[in-house]
Parts: C-alpha cells; structure tokens; sequence
C-alpha cells in the first residue's frame, strides 16, 4: 500500500472512488439480493452475503492496488499515514473520496434493485458487545493486512478478504471495520443496513481499533524470529 512512485492523486481518487463504490454496491447489493432469496434464513442470506463481499474485496484490491493503494476506508487511509506510508496531505482528499464514493455505491445498488435511492435503515446495531465487536474486527483487519503487507504484498487482497469473510460470521457486528461503508449502508434500509443513530458509535469502535492496530504494528513491525538453539 505504499504510494511512492505511483500515480499522481487524481489517479489515485478516481481508483479510490471507483473501488469503493463498487464495493458497498457488492455489498448491499448482495445483501438485497441474499435477503429475498434466502427465504427469512438469515444464515444463509448472511452466508450469500459473504461470498459476494469477499470476492469482490479480491478482485478490487488487486485491480486498484498499484493505482492508490486500494484502501477503500478512511482508517486504513489514516493508519496508512500514521505509519509514514503516505503524505498526511492525500489523507483528506482520500477520505472524502471515499465517502462520497460509497455512498453512490449504495444508489447504485438501489437502482439495480429498484429500491428507492435512500431508503434510511431501521436496522439496530447498539450495545457494548457490538461496538467492541467494531473495535476487533478493525483492529483484525489493519493488523493482519499490514502484517501481511510486509511479508508479501501480494497476499494482501486474499488477506484482507478472507478477515472481512472470517469476521462477519466471528464478531456481533458482522465487521463493517470502514466509516465510509458504515456510512453508506445507513442509508439503505436492507439486510445490511444500520440505523443512522448507531453509525456514530461504529465510527468511534473503528477509529479506536485502528489506532491499536498502528500501535501495535509500530511495536512488532521490527520483530525478528530467533534462531532456535538446542
């Protein structure tokens, strides 16, 4: 995920937007999708609902990773910072980008749909349990992808998918682990939807687990394995 000698920035916004916009369409899309074929199981539509977003995190970050770093979400973005890996100065036009982004990804999903373009969300996502929930699964995913990262970037987009798969079944959240996505899907009132009233407490969860996940990595960053002596 380091930009140095990429693109220029208006490059790396339009991969930015498209990305992320394509990812909560696969999303909620797949979400809408799930839900009225599933016949009120939820399992399996939250299964359904997995595949898709997982597959679709593949295929984006390994389009759009030599373009912007395929962050697709302010933390990793802010995190991505934080380390030295980009210029604080991306991180503002990064991160509207990528609200902006996918919050059309959302209508583009209603229009495949023909759901109306905003359809706020009655879904409840309150409690302690849940927003710890955000806490792991953020810092899970920036833990591992940075991990990962480092020893093969090539592994990242697997990485970061299989977490986001994992997760969603691991944690009571089911790991949104992205503002902008958490965002976008207030707006659609639809299996995965969250109530608006709830958005900023997901928002806070994540920011707090991305900041112990770049503590973290800073701490084990420069760990070495010892040689083993018998």
């Amino acid at each position: 995920m380091n930009l140095a000698n990429r693109p220029n920035l208006k490059q790396a916004l339009a991969a930015e937007a498209c990305g992320t916009a394509l990812l909560v369409a696969a999303v909620i899309g797949s979400g809408i999708m799930a839900e009225r074929l599933a016949g009120g199981n939820v399992a399996i539509a939250l299964l359904a609902n997995t595949i898709a977003t997982g597959a679709a995190l593949v295929a984006l970050i390994s389009a759009f990773a030599s373009v912007s770093g395929a962050h697709f979400n302010p933390i990793v973005t802010c995190a991505e910072a934080a380390l030295g890996r980009m210029a604080w100065k991306r991180v503002a036009p990064y991160v509207v980008v990528q609200i902006a982004a996918a919050i059309a990804g959302a209508l583009i999903a209603h229009v495949m749909f023909e759901m109306p373009l905003i359809s706020w969300s009655h879904h409840e996502r309150s409690g302690i349990a849940i927003g710890f929930s955000e806490v792991v699964a953020t810092f899970g995913l920036l833990t591992v992808v940075f991990h990962a990262a480092r020893a093969n970037s090539n592994a990242v987009p697997s990485v970061a998918a299989g977490w986001i798969m994992a997760a969603y079944w691991f944690t009571a959240s089911t790991s949104f682990a992205n503002p902008a996505v958490t965002i976008a899907r207030a707006m659609s009132d639809s299996f995965t939807g969250i109530r608006p009233v709830d958005v900023a407490p997901f928002i806070i969860a994540q920011i707090v687990g991305g900041a112990l996940a770049v503590v973290f990595f800073r701490w084990t960053a420069n760990a070495s394995i010892a040689p083993t002596h018998r």
